[in-house]
């Protein structure tokens, strides 16, 4: 694990491989860099440049008081120039997925791929925030590691969720050793975060959508709907899956990102050439 101060705070993070131009991962709510560690033995097999982030309060990142989806993308764009990192394709995982488009609106220029893991550009709507209140105050009564064990199953298709209880209990460890306020923090962030599907109208790079048939918490036909916007859109529908991909369809997944992977690097190097 490797660190960098920004704005007083730690973030933690890992730089596998070498290279000019790099694979940016970012996990989502409640969860930490090493949801990616499958991935990252997958494409450091294709000898790429991967870099996966702890976001604030998550992992062996510091919290972050009055957090947001922007100040994580500001975050990630320290961690790539800390590494000396030309361009990037950036791929997240929900939360991770908001603070890509958000780093997408921001830093266009440092950007050759973007990709949506189970994610989408809408704002919350009216009983998704009122949800997040309603959770925000049950942590603050309860602590987290009831919330914890009350939301993580949620994440995973219940056939999945019910033949796999090893894989829960290991998420729900994991997170339980995070701060509180960590958790509190990140759930604001999402709940004031703007809409940033006009990122995905004018987006002038390849984009990756992702999604489960049985996620509850990116609908398919959300994440069908923003497909329509950028120029270039690759998107697969896995069956079966709820939230999590990378466990729920780890082969399928990787597949998917390494060929988008491919094909944006193709692109980068013809463009380059031009």
């Amino acid at each position: 694990m490797k660190f960098i101060k920004f704005k007083e705070k730690t973030i933690g993070f890992n730089s596998i491989g070498r290279g000019k131009n790099a694979i940016v991962f970012l996990h989502g709510f409640c969860e930490d860099s090493c949801l990616w560690d499958d991935f990252k033995k997958d494409l450091l097999a294709e000898n790429k440049r991967v870099i996966t982030i702890d976001l604030p309060g998550f992992g062996t990142s510091a919290v972050v008081k009055d957090l947001s989806i922007d100040y994580m993308a500001d975050v990630v764009k320290a961690v790539i120039q800390n590494q000396k990192i030309k361009k990037i394709i950036l791929i997240g995982h929900s939360m991770g997925g908001y603070v890509s488009l958000a780093f997408a609106e921001k830093y266009p220029e440092l950007l050759f791929g973007l990709g949506l893991f189970h994610s989408h550009g809408f704002a919350d709507n009216p009983a998704t925030i009122e949800n997040r209140k309603k959770s925000i105050d049950f942590i603050k009564r309860q602590g987290h590691a009831l919330y914890l064990k009350q939301i993580i199953p949620t994440f995973f298709a219940p056939k999945f969720a019910s033949a796999n209880p090893y894989q829960l209990d290991k998420l729900m460890h994991k997170a339980s050793g995070y701060d509180m306020q960590g958790i509190i923090e990140g759930q604001k962030a999402m709940m004031s975060r703007p809409n940033r599907i006009a990122i995905l109208k004018e987006i002038n790079i390849p984009v990756l959508i992702l999604i489960g048939q049985q996620d509850v918490f990116i609908t398919a036909e959300q994440a069908i709907e923003q497909a329509q916007y950028p120029k270039t859109c690759f998107v697969h529908l896995l069956p079966k899956v709820g939230h999590m991909g990378m466990f729920e369809a780890p082969h399928e997944t990787q597949v998917h990102v390494r060929k988008f992977v491919e094909f944006c690097e193709l692109e980068q190097e013809y463009k380059s050439e031009s």
